[in-house]
């Protein structure tokens, strides 16, 4: 806000509406009056109406924004808890109550679609919230790991099980896991069904830490 309405009408950011409203309604008393004075006094009154009714205006209207953007805050962190409390119906249905639906909204459904191994459909809402917001790291680096995560069990659909997917997995064109993938699983020694859960609980984590981290 700029401070210039609040010193145009003698107040501070600490007080409250009503405050406000009383110390603008006693100013518009005495310029409503004193324009009907004779020569540049009266001119000047009401310039002064005029000015304050501007200043008014804009202080209300920033206060009413602030409130609903502390309000929506309120609800996406009602949401994250839903989420990681595996309360994944009630989470949906709080989405649901959303008016307006901005990037963050998007990243929300995304994990509640993710947790419901809802992959492609996670997947779109990731990029709309891409869409909406281009700079956030938070999303693209959601989406670049769900991506992976999509891609590698199709590959390991496609892939037969035991010793043939092995040799595939080396000198059949098929593409190792993901890094992350890798440094979760910590090298050798563990099954597929294995690597893949442990693929899984990596990028939820990244989800949710990005979630909870990146506000």
């Amino acid at each position: 806000m700029n401070k210039k309405y609040y010193d145009l009408l003698g107040v501070t950011e600490e007080m409250t509406d009503e405050e406000i409203t009383d110390k603008f309604e006693e100013l518009k008393k005495k310029y409503s009056e004193d324009r009907f004075l004779e020569g540049e006094a009266g001119n000047e009154a009401a310039k002064m109406l005029n000015k304050i009714d501007v200043a008014y205006s804009e202080i209300m209207a920033e206060r009413r924004e602030s409130r609903m953007a502390g309000k929506t805050n309120s609800s996406y962190t009602k949401v994250d808890e839903l989420i990681r409390d595996g309360k994944f119906a009630e989470a949906q249905a709080a989405l649901d109550e959303f008016n307006e639906r901005p990037a963050e909204w998007h990243y929300l459904q995304s994990v509640v679609f993710y947790r419901k191994n809802w992959m492609n459909e996670s997947k779109k809402q990731l990029e709309i919230a891409m869409q909406m917001e281009p700079s956030n790291e938070k999303y693209r680096t959601a989406y670049n790991k769900l991506k992976d995560k999509i891609e590698y069990d199709k590959r390991n659909a496609e892939t037969p099980q035991g010793g043939a997917a092995g040799a595939q997995g080396t000198q059949g064109g098929q593409v190792p896991p993901p890094d992350y993938e890798q440094q979760q699983m910590g090298g050798g020694g563990m099954c597929e069904q294995c690597a893949t859960c442990c693929a899984c609980n990596l990028l939820m984590n990244c989800c949710m830490n990005a979630c909870c981290g990146c506000r």
